[in-house]
């Protein structure tokens, strides 16, 4: 198995960073699995991706057989990096494909089927008005919107953890815990 864990956090002392991003790297050594790690906020220094970015990145994504992402929630969407990874990388051609249905609509082929994907949101928000007030959009746009085209329908898991700004250290630990169940089951 080649684990890819694509984080997309500037803040080295977040949790993303300094929590989620570490535990998966630590079990993944625990397991002696093959890993690597893009940290978008360290490597880019622009929205706009140079080429030969665009190039390795898309050779980690095919070499990869699991892949993880890591970002904060902000104004319901990932980060603006983690955004912009997704344009430029997930392409059509390499990510994904229209096929033709009729002359003015076709459907999107995923290109990326054969990948095991799971992505980690932190919110600073509690989970109610999220989950209902509204309906869970974060989620559901990157479920829809960007993982159906290029991985497929439901085959990606998402954890979300809330209100993390405010949660006790415990807490923490608690979410840490099931990103480690999360990599048990990925065998």
């Amino acid at each position: 198995m080649k684990h890819l864990i694509i984080i997309g956090h500037p803040d080295k002392k977040s949790f993303c960073y300094d929590g989620i991003l570490p535990t998966i790297q630590q079990c993944l050594r625990n397991r002696r699995q093959e890993f690597y790690t893009i940290d978008l906020y360290s490597e880019i220094q622009t929205l706009q991706f140079p080429q030969e970015k665009v190039e390795e990145y898309q050779k980690l994504i095919q070499w990869a057989t699991h892949i993880y992402f890591v970002s904060p929630v902000w104004w319901f969407r990932t980060t603006p990096l983690l955004e912009s990874f997704f344009d430029q990388i997930f392409i059509p051609g390499f990510a994904y494909k229209f096929v033709p249905v009729t002359k003015f609509y076709g459907y999107p082929k995923p290109l990326l089927k054969d990948k095991k994907v799971r992505t980690y949101l932190t919110h600073g928000a509690p989970a109610l008005p999220v989950l209902t007030l509204y309906l869970n959009s974060v989620k559901l746009r990157l479920v829809m919107g960007v993982y159906s085209f290029v991985f497929g329908w439901f085959r990606t898991k998402t954890r979300q953890f809330w209100s993390v700004p405010f949660v006790s250290q415990n807490d923490r630990m608690i979410y840490l815990d099931k990103i480690k169940d999360d990599l048990r089951e990925d065998k």
